[in-house]
């Protein structure tokens, strides 16, 4: 029915904006060299991608792949809210996770939160060949908590999306159990054909 199609397109708007939420966050983690995030935000572009076709096309086993992608999404950034608050024996200082132990490149927001004040460090020797010593100061809001904050929105779109996941494959499925053609499908059943009579016709002669 319309108020069905209606209803359909309306859902569909919702994996574009976790498109636009996982764009942003591949903008900022691109910034920052982050070689991890960057390959994990290339994964859940295409899945949501993939969510927005099957809720167009009405393919419930695209949706079922999008909530089990999203079951990973929600594992991976609940490892970087542990990471940047360095729970357990995790530590921003010693382990490059985030780049692959390829360089020393930091989150984006270390250098460009909001307030914050980079002032470099010269004829230091602490630093490697190619690098520069900083110092960071007077950031409104440090850099490890803007990436748990932008971490924990894309567990809330997750589970969110999860569940529109679920319910629009679930009515999808539904809708094709309940698929009637026109006529029924009798219309459509196979007949075989009418017996002929054994009886074979004789000739009738009538006085003339």
């Amino acid at each position: 029915s319309a108020c069905a199609e209606s209803f359909r397109c309306t859902l569909s708007l919702m994996p574009a904006a976790r498109e636009v939420a996982a764009l942003e966050r591949q903008i900022f983690d691109f910034l920052g060299y982050q070689w991890a995030p960057i390959l994990a935000n290339f994964l859940h572009i295409m899945a949501v991608i993939l969510g927005i076709f099957g809720t167009m096309q009405y393919r419930s086993r695209y949706l079922i792949l999008y909530a089990l992608w999203l079951v990973l999404w929600v594992g991976w950034n609940s490892f970087i809210i542990c990471f940047y608050l360095e729970v357990g024996h995790l530590s921003q200082d010693r382990d490059f996770l985030m780049t692959f132990n390829t360089s020393l490149h930091r989150s984006w927001w270390m250098e460009n939160g909001p307030g914050c004040l980079v002032t470099p460090v010269l004829n230091s020797n602490l630093a490697p060949d190619d690098h520069h010593v900083i110092t960071v100061s007077g950031c409104l809001l440090d850099y490890q908590y803007i990436e748990v904050v932008s971490s924990a929105l894309q567990v809330f779109l997750a589970l969110f999306g999860f569940v529109y996941a679920c319910y629009v494959s679930k009515v999808l499925l539904d809708d094709e159990d309940s698929f009637d053609f026109i006529g029924g499908f009798d219309s459509y059943s196979y007949h075989p054909p009418q017996k002929t009579s054994h009886l074979q016709l004789q000739p009738l002669y009538t006085p003339g």
